[in-house]
C-alpha cells in the first residue's frame, strides 16, 4: 500500500488585509507526515501560533477608550523557586502585570463611573481577557476593567484586593480519606469546591451606579461553583481562587 504525505501550507500576514499601524504576526500550523516505513510511525512538528497585534514603532501611546485598560504583562518566570530553569512549553501564562493607561470610564444611569485602577498599579487579570499588543518592545493587553480580578499589593495572591463583586477565598484541602475510612492517593483526591472567604470586592454596580454590598464576607466558609473563577498558588504553598460572588453557592456553618 502506498504511504500517503499530508502536509499543511503556512499561512501568513502577507495573505490578509493589513491595517494602518497594525499588523498580524504570521501563524505556522503543524505538518502531519506518516513515514514510509510504517502508519504506526508519526512525524509531528511543532506549531507556532503568534496572535498579539504588532503596533508599528511609529506609533508611540495607546490610548484605552470607555471603561478599557493598557496592562504591561509581566514576564513569564522561566525558573522554579529552586532555581531549575523551566522549558519553554512548561511556562505559565502570566496573568499579572501593571497598568499603563486608563480609559475615561463609562457612564451607569445618571452617574459616570471612573475606572477603579491607577496607572502604575499591580493587578491580576483574567485568564483568557483581552486583547495583546506588541508594543514600544514589550507584551501588553487590552481589556475592560470588569476582567480585572484584583489589585496585587503584594508579591503574594493572599493578598489580592478584590474589585467590584470578585471574591477571594482560600480552598479547603482535599479529604485523605473515604467516609468508610480508606486512604485516598493524590490522583484519586476529589477537587474540593469548599473555603474560606479571604477579601472581597466593594460589590456589583445597580442601575444608578450605586454599589451593592456583597452576601458573603471575610470568614465565612462558603461553597462554589466547581468550574468558576481563576485559581492561583500561594507562597505558603494553599491554593486559592478568585470569583465573581454571583459563583458562591451558599454558605456553611
Amino acid at each position: 500500500m502506498a504511504a500517503a504525505q499530508i502536509t499543511a501550507a503556512t499561512v501568513s500576514s502577507r495573505s490578509v488585509p493589513t491595517f494602518e499601524g497594525l499588523r498580524s504576526s504570521s501563524v505556522k500550523i503543524a505538518a502531519f507526515v506518516p513515514l514510509r516505513q510504517g502508519l504506526n510511525q508519526r512525524v509531528f512538528r511543532p506549531v507556532v501560533v503568534k496572535a498579539a497585534t504588532v503596533v508599528a514603532p511609529k506609533y508611540t501611546s495607546v490610548k484605552p477608550l470607555a471603561d478599557r485598560v493598557l496592562i504591561k504583562i509581566k514576564e513569564a518566570e522561566e525558573a522554579t523557586s529552586g532555581g531549575i530553569l523551566l522549558p519553554t512549553t512548561a511556562l505559565s501564562k502570566p496573568q499579572s502585570g501593571e497598568v499603563v493607561a486608563v480609559g475615561e470610564g463609562r457612564t451607569v444611569g445618571k452617574n459616570k463611573i471612573e475606572i477603579g485602577v491607577k496607572t502604575g498599579t499591580q493587578v491580576v487579570y483574567s485568564k483568557y481577557a483581552g486583547t495583546e499588543l506588541a508594543f514600544n518592545g514589550s507584551n501588553h493587553l487590552l481589556l475592560k476593567e470588569d476582567d480585572i480580578v484584583g489589585i496585587l499589593e503584594t508579591d503574594d495572591i493572599k493578598d489580592i484586593k478584590p474589585l467590584n463583586e470578585r471574591v477571594l477565598i482560600k480552598v479547603a484541602e482535599a479529604e485523605d480519606k473515604t467516609a468508610g475510612g480508606l486512604l485516598l492517593t493524590e490522583a484519586s483526591k476529589e477537587k474540593p469546591s469548599v473555603g474560606t472567604v479571604i477579601a472581597v470586592g466593594p460589590g456589583p454596580l445597580d442601575e444608578e451606579g450605586n454599589r451593592k454590598p456583597l452576601l458573603v464576607a471575610a470568614g465565612n466558609t462558603v461553597m462554589y461553583s466547581k468550574y468558576a473563577g481563576n485559581e492561583f498558588k500561594g507562597k505558603d504553598g494553599s491554593d486559592y481562587i478568585v470569583l465573581r460572588a454571583s459563583d458562591v453557592m451558599a454558605v456553611l456553618s
